[in-house]
């Protein structure tokens, strides 16, 4: 079978090094960067790496055996001399679109994007033109989309096990662009990615953070977001980080710790209250596997198959249109706003370094 070819943009933390970080602390299986899950994909190989910053490029190739000729500064000279069949795209939001366009014109067949998609609803709109018009492959790298723990949980939905999907709750939404990304994503996809039709927001941030247009943080968000087929979803700002349900009409399942525990509940069938779950059931059993390699499997089948990936430009676009839905109803002084989201303004631009990545796996 063939060997798909890959070329990464961003070879810091996620990009690259990620994992070392991770390693004895996380709840994610590994292979968890972008570099690392090509690695252990028998249908993959990294052929070449683009990042500015020479230092971290070089460690890149030297982990990952990229040769020197392999290793650009430049992304748009790496993909016109190497022509990769795989772009990965693992740098901050502001700079994406730009890259994912010039990969999708430029012989791309797939593209694997980091979250958040896009740093404004113009730049999600000219990534979606430039993938759908050259038919190509994309996932965005919201990771629980392909993780079986989750998987589980949908088809729990599918199969009626806790009646009709009224809600889903989300505890600690977060920072909107780095957190609520996943968050979001994990929420359409349990409720069939059915399309949002209103939304309303709130930012915990002062309103010194816009200037003009600009946002220039990533900030916290919290809000409702309403289904065009009835469910509700309720992002909120709390401390109980990393936990989330889904709340039907005969039971509700709860990840706890992002998915380290499980609370499934439903109604016992002789109590006419429906409320009332009293009735505790075990959670599924599922396997566990690197999120980031069935991502990368995902795009894989896609290209052997033609088919469509489980993501795909247009579920990033959904989600992103959620985070800016957030932005402008705060903007509007909380007031519903209606979707699909036509005149937002808003880009976020942040004026900070590029954080060091960790080269050497942290002990312990």
């Amino acid at each position: 079978m063939k060997t798909y070819r890959a070329a990464l943009v961003g070879c810091s933390r996620m990009g690259a090094f990620i994992d070392n970080e991770q390693r004895g602390t996380s709840r994610f299986r590994q292979p968890y960067s972008h570099a690392a899950g090509y690695e252990a994909c028998d249908r993959t190989e990294l052929v070449a790496c683009s990042d500015l910053r020479p230092d971290v490029l070089e460690q890149a190739g030297k982990r990952y055996g990229v040769p020197s000729k392999g290793l650009y500064t430049d992304y748009r000279e790496m993909i016109d001399k190497e022509q990769p069949d795989i772009v990965s795209v693992a740098t901050q939001p502001e700079q994406r679109a730009e890259i994912v366009t010039y990969a999708a014109e430029h012989g791309a067949k797939a593209i694997y994007a980091e979250k958040a998609m896009a740093a404004s609803m113009s730049d999600a709109r000219a990534m979606v033109e430039a993938v759908e018009r050259n038919n190509v492959a994309f996932n965005l790298g919201t990771n629980r989309r392909w993780e079986f723990a989750y998987d589980k949980v949908k088809e729990l939905i599918d199969d009626g096990s806790i009646g009709d999907l009224q809600s889903i709750i989300l505890y600690n939404n977060g920072h909107l662009f780095n957190a609520a990304s996943h968050s979001l994503d994990l929420a359409l996809r349990l409720s069939g990615d059915v399309p949002a039709s209103w939304v309303q927001g709130n930012l915990a941030v002062p309103n010194s953070v816009f200037e003009g247009d600009t946002l220039t943080e990533d900030p916290p968000g919290e809000g409702v977001i309403k289904l065009e087929n009835g469910v509700t979803i309720y992002a909120l700002l709390s401390n109980q980080s990393g936990e989330g349900e889904a709340v039907g009409t005969r039971g509700r399942i709860r990840a706890i710790r992002d998915g380290r525990e499980w609370d499934f509940r439903i109604a016992d069938p002789a109590d006419h209250d429906a409320r009332a779950l009293t009735l505790r059931r075990a959670f599924p059993d599922f396997p566990q596997r690197s999120s980031t390699l069935r991502l990368i499997e995902d795009l894989v089948h896609s290209l052997d198959t033609g088919e469509p990936p489980r993501g795909g430009v247009r579920v990033a676009y959904a989600s992103t249109e959620l985070i800016f839905g957030f932005i402008e109803s705060h903007r509007r002084g909380g007031v519903r706003v209606s979707l699909p989201l036509e005149d937002s303004n808003t880009r976020m631009e942040r004026n900070r370094a590029a954080r060091q990545p960790l080269f050497k796996p942290r002990e312990g």
